[in-house]
């Protein structure tokens, strides 16, 4: 398929540039593959479709505060730095990406803070992220990230075109996520709230998880009209044993499983053998899912609305069928569904 063919209309307006108040209010589209019927609900009557023993698959990544705002040494010019992850704990070593980079030479000195307390030093600038800093800290690591982290806010797309909001701060997190390292949040999964996850617990409804650190690749634009020649970015992926027994239980009993967001469905994908059950996985991912594409372990799957041309949208078209998503899209524009990491929600079953 072509990049073209996963273009629509979405006003500005539909993106959504904040939360709903209540996580599990947002709207719900029920799309049912076999049949082609479309409902609309609220996201916290999803539970209706689901049986006891059936499995949500969950990624428990925690997204940190990753962009940082400082200055360059003896100019002062305003610089961004986006951190994208650690490179290497005991000398302070970062993959960053730096805006504007043409201005960003190996051996600068970046500062930090009202005070300038903290330092970088860019040692590389040859990576196919953006630029290494050093930062420059005389202290226990710990107390370094804690400083660090302080300066830093929360990772909101750039496509929300606002300043971060102090409810950003808690709201672009999911309500179990645990194991830190990603720039950007599974979006699915904030619609979860407490009271949901305590009605899943008294129905019987399992939850298996996942941590696949998010990246920014999620949002850069793909510039090739021919998707097989699109590189995806390397993500950091595990899947533990005991994620691999509640999943295998419930594919081996016919029960439903259900992935909860494009990066469970990927991570599934990732990590699926040839016999249909999933192995245990410590490592990296650049799977790439567009159509036409079989799945072979989920039974349905949980998606935000997303934007035109994304990836994300490339995998929900391979998973609930080209033609069929598309429409689906479409009407949600006319009837006012909200779109992006704040949007509305997509379930897709059979």
């Amino acid at each position: 398929m072509k990049l073209s063919q996963f273009r629509f209309k979405l006003p500005e307006d539909r993106i959504a540039q904040f939360p709903v108040e209540y996580r599990d209010e947002s709207k719900l589209m029920v799309v049912h593959k076999k049949s082609g019927k479309i409902e609309h609900i609220i996201f916290k009557e999803i539970l209706q479709y689901f049986d006891e023993d059936d499995v949500f698959v969950l990624n428990d990544t925690r997204v940190f505060p990753a962009r940082l705002f400082g200055n360059k040494e003896k100019t002062g010019a305003a610089i961004e730095v986006f951190l994208l992850r650690e490179l290497r704990e005991e000398n302070l070593l970062w993959d960053v990406q730096v805006d504007p980079a043409r201005k960003i030479r190996i051996g600068n000195k970046l500062y930090f803070g009202e005070d300038n307390s903290m330092v970088a030093e860019v040692i590389d600038n040859t990576t196919s992220r953006g630029r290494v800093l050093r930062f420059l800290y005389d202290g226990p690591h710990d107390e370094f990230k804690k400083a660090l982290y302080a300066l830093g806010e929360a990772p909101i797309p750039t496509y929300l075109k606002r300043k971060v909001d102090p409810m950003d701060e808690e709201r672009f997190q999911t309500i179990f996520a645990k194991n830190e390292g990603a720039v950007t949040a599974p979006t699915a999964g904030m619609h979860f709230s407490r009271e949901l996850l305590k009605r899943m617990e008294i129905k019987g409804i399992h939850r298996a998880f996942i941590t696949m650190h998010c990246g920014l690749g999620n949002f850069r634009g793909i510039d090739v009209e021919d998707l097989t020649k699109h590189k995806m970015e390397s993500e950091q992926l595990i899947v533990t044993e005991e994620c691999t027994e509640i999943v295998n239980k419930a594919k081996m009993e016919g029960r439903k499983i259900c992935a909860v967001g494009y990066t469970s469905n990927r991570a599934l994908e990732t990590v699926v053998g040839t016999d249909h059950l999933i192995k245990p996985y410590d490592g990296w991912t650049n799977k790439f899912i567009f159509p036409p594409y079989d799945f072979s372990m989920a039974d349905s799957m949980i998606s935000n609305f997303q934007l035109p041309e994304s990836i994300e949208l490339m995998l929900v078209c391979a998973y609930g069928g080209y033609e069929l998503i598309m429409d689906a899209y479409h009407q949600a524009v006319k009837k006012g569904y909200r779109f992006g990491c704040y949007g509305d929600a997509m379930l897709i079953i059979d």
